[in-house]
């Protein structure tokens, strides 16, 4: 859909390597983990390492709609939006159920876990808070009505939106637009994050 709607849609180089998300679990955790972070290791690690991205992508969608010139360009950020959503929604349900469960080898919750994660993408998007975890104080979950966040959502349970150079900053894990890494270690494409980079 992407590609028929978008002339020369750029296919930057992804790294989805164990060592790589293996390292973005360290830079969420502050701390060096033995042994490293294998997302492929197991389902429950496998789901951790799913929490890292859709909901950043969907924030993104929501952020960039309002910026959108064409109906086929809304059209489009509508559907994917649709299904980041869906993506992020049964991620963040089954590592709700998994909760209180600890990961392999390292003694903390998944909940907890999350909510590290969370941090760590509100740390690079550095524009305050636009993600939390699965389990949230009282008073800051859906309407402020409970601690369960299984859809992340502000005070009016709408999604929070996050500009371009703020999901660069977090997909990079440097918290700059401007400097290439993480996800994608030679930088993302498209006349933006090119425009973006160092």
């Amino acid at each position: 859909a992407i590609k028929q709607n978008v002339r020369g849609f750029p296919r930057p180089q992804l790294d989805i390597s164990a060592t790589n998300i293996g390292k973005i679990v360290e830079q969420a955790m502050n701390t060096t983990l033995d042994p490293p972070f294998n997302p492929y290791e197991n389902s429950l690690n496998f789901l951790i390492a799913s929490y890292i991205i859709p909901y950043v992508g969907l924030t993104g969608y929501v952020g960039a709609n309002p910026k959108l010139l064409t109906p086929q360009a809304r059209r489009l950020v509508a559907g994917l939006l649709g299904v980041e959503s869906a993506q992020d929604a049964v991620i963040r349900a089954l590592l709700y159920e998994r909760g209180l469960s600890r990961v392999a080898s390292y003694g903390v919750g998944v909940a907890e876990v999350t909510a590290h994660i969370s941090d760590l993408r509100n740390e690079l998007g550095r524009r305050g808070v636009k993600d939390e975890g699965l389990v949230v104080v009282p008073g800051e979950g859906p309407e402020g009505q409970t601690v369960g966040n299984i859809i992340a959502g502000d005070r009016y349970s709408l999604a929070y939106d996050r500009t371009p150079e703020e999901i660069l900053g977090i997909v990079y894990g440097t918290g700059s637009p401007a400097q290439a890494g993480g996800f994608f270690p030679q930088g993302a494409d498209g006349r933006i994050a090119r425009g973006l980079l160092m």
